[in-house]
């Protein structure tokens, strides 16, 4: 492929494309664990410190980890979802959170390019937008998630991860190259939008590096695998006396 995948443009489209249809592909061809994980990634998020918490959910698609986030944290007093696609947060509004409107702000930038404040939020959350990001962007991230907590904000990210040393890793490969594709092209419109979901996830990694990378910057880190490996997250807090790496 020519074009860069991970140019923010290219990612945009994308999503804009799959925006219609993602809800339900993802549940279906995760045989809802996405939905599982993101729950697993709210739990493991440390509690904030302040008692109306305000925070970022980054690269925030269809916003369906914010029933989680309100549900553990019924006094969140607002949630800001930033993502490049503003049809994955129409999406969003209009079948998932019309009732939760009042909590919910949307920020439709590339979160690399964003003029976040600093020190604004006490927490931050990204689920399955990590593998979206080529290694450089994740270091940027890094920097961008020490830079916008506050000392003693909290974190989580969750991303969908190539489960190496599990003895089914090449049927779950086998999944995500092979199966989601077939099924876009047997069930779905789209061109390869959907099969770039695959693409992205088995170019990922694991979340490993992510969590090195924000210890660099600083920060309290804990990565955890779910399922094998399938899926893999960081979480942590900025300590209360942070000090800039």
């Amino acid at each position: 492929m020519s074009e860069d995948i991970y140019d923010a443009q290219f990612v945009k489209g994308v999503f804009d494309r799959c925006s219609g249809q993602y809800i339900a592909f993802s549940w279906v061809c995760s045989f809802g664990f996405t939905e599982r994980w993101r729950r697993q990634c709210v739990e493991l998020m440390p509690a904030p410190e302040t008692r109306q918490p305000k925070g970022y959910d980054l690269m925030a698609g269809t916003g369906e980890v914010w029933p989680h986030l309100l549900k553990r944290f019924p006094d969140i007093a607002e949630i800001t979802a930033v993502d490049i696609s503003s049809g994955m947060h129409l999406r969003a509004m209009e079948r998932l959170h019309t009732h939760r409107a009042h909590k919910i702000a949307f920020i439709e930038d590339d979160v690399l390019a964003s003029d976040l404040p600093d020190a604004d939020a006490d927490f931050i959350v990204s689920t399955f937008g990590l593998k979206t990001f080529n290694s450089e962007q994740h270091a940027k991230l890094a920097r961008l998630v020490a830079r916008c907590l506050r000392p003693g904000g909290v974190f989580c990210m969750i991303e969908a991860s190539d489960p190496k040393g599990w003895w089914l890793r090449p049927l779950y490969l086998f999944h995500l190259k092979v199966v989601l594709p077939l099924v876009e092209r047997t069930l779905l419109n789209g061109a390869q939008d959907f099969s770039m979901i695959g693409t992205y996830s088995t170019n990922f990694g694991d979340a490993s590096a992510v969590a090195e990378m924000l210890r660099a910057e600083g920060l309290e880190v804990e990565f955890k695998r779910f399922f094998f490996g399938c899926a893999t997250a960081v979480a942590g807090r900025k300590p209360a006396a942070f000090a800039p790496s």
